[in-house]
């Protein structure tokens, strides 16, 4: 009996086991599903910084949605120190009548809410603030130098003009040295107009400074406008950044600090002596020397800009295109008349 009751559920367990495995089994000709694979996140790629055009810093996000302000700023003994020249992105020097300078200052990335003391222009600077856009300020000129400069594609600020307050003269400084406009409120006043183009290419990411490559060690940059204007740039390791001076003294800022730049761009210019009788014209269309001047070395090459609207354009005596390093740039339009020495 035992060994019967055995067979029996040994039989038994053996037609559960063929039942389960027909059960099991799937009809004839139905196709195999194939497992789908278990999605996994993918990672959202990190988006470019955006880059300050007139800097090539790293900008806020946001942060440069405005025009950029370009302002004609007084290099008159009597001017100095200026308002809110430590804080521009571009200024480019340039001759005025008397053997003097004047500046053409550019302000984007960095705002003042004053900057002066402005003058009035000359008839180069359609042909440097055109590539800029924005809006340009000036306390007037010559009939003739001031259609030229409403004929810009700029908004034209101006103080002769002025009936809403934007200029104001200062107590710091004697008349005519002393006209200041309200920068940000100005620019607060063309919000719909663009953000500048870049002017200048500058080094990213794990690129150098062409002037680091290509360029030669110098510890001072000198430049002759006149015999009586004779700018200078001196390299300080400590800041990493060059540092002007005027006729061998600090040029110094309204705290008292030495003005100074990432960039110093050194281009050799004509002059057209003749047509606005004793007022210069720098010409801005052609092409000439240009030494660039960046992390304590300079690299030699030419210049070109081929229109008013053109950027100006470097390029280095190997025939490659010059970048600077990010940060501030001033333009030294030194003439052919004058002279630029590079000293170890």
């Amino acid at each position: 009996m035992p060994l019967r009751r055995a067979a029996v559920a040994t039989l038994t367990l053996g037609l559960l086991l063929a039942t389960a495995a027909c059960a099991a089994e799937e009809p004839a000709g139905t196709p195999r599903k194939t497992p789908r694979p278990t999605p996994t996140a993918s990672a959202t790629p990190t988006p470019p910084p955006v880059l300050a055009p007139l800097r090539g810093t790293v900008a806020p996000s946001g942060g440069l949605d405005r025009p950029s302000l370009a302002a004609k700023i007084d290099n008159h003994e009597g001017a100095r120190p200026q308002v809110g020249l430590e804080r521009t992105d571009i200024v480019f020097e340039e001759l005025v009548e008397g053997g003097l300078t004047r500046y053409l200052a550019i302000w984007h990335s960095d705002l003042p809410e004053e900057v002066g003391p402005v003058r009035s222009v000359r008839p180069m600077d359609p042909d440097i603030v055109t590539p800029f856009g924005g809006i340009i300020a000036y306390s007037g000129g010559q009939e003739v130098f001031v259609d030229m400069m409403m004929a810009a594609p700029v908004v034209n600020a101006v103080f002769d003009f002025d009936d809403s307050g934007l200029f104001y003269r200062d107590d710091l400084h004697e008349s005519p040295h002393d006209v200041i406009v309200r920068a940000g409120e100005l620019v607060g006043r063309h919000t719909d107009l663009p953000a500048p183009a870049a002017q200048f290419s500058y080094a990213e990411g794990a690129s150098v400074p062409t002037a680091l490559v290509e360029g030669t060690p110098n510890s001072v940059v000198q430049q002759r406008f006149s015999d009586s204007r004779w700018p200078s740039w001196g390299w300080d390791a400590g800041s990493a950044t060059w540092l002007r001076s005027q006729e061998g003294a600090p040029d110094l800022d309204a705290a008292g600090a030495q003005l100074r730049a990432s960039n110093v761009v050194t281009l050799l210019v004509e002059i057209d002596d003749y047509s606005y009788e004793d007022i210069p014209r720098t010409l801005m269309i052609g092409t000439g020397e240009a030494w660039v001047s960046t992390g304590g070395k300079t690299v030699h090459g030419m210049w070109s800009k081929d229109s008013a609207a053109g950027s100006i354009r470097l390029v280095s005596d190997i025939g490659t295109p010059i970048t600077l390093a990010a940060g501030n740039s001033w333009v030294e339009l030194v003439p052919s008349s004058g002279s630029v020495e590079i000293i170890p």
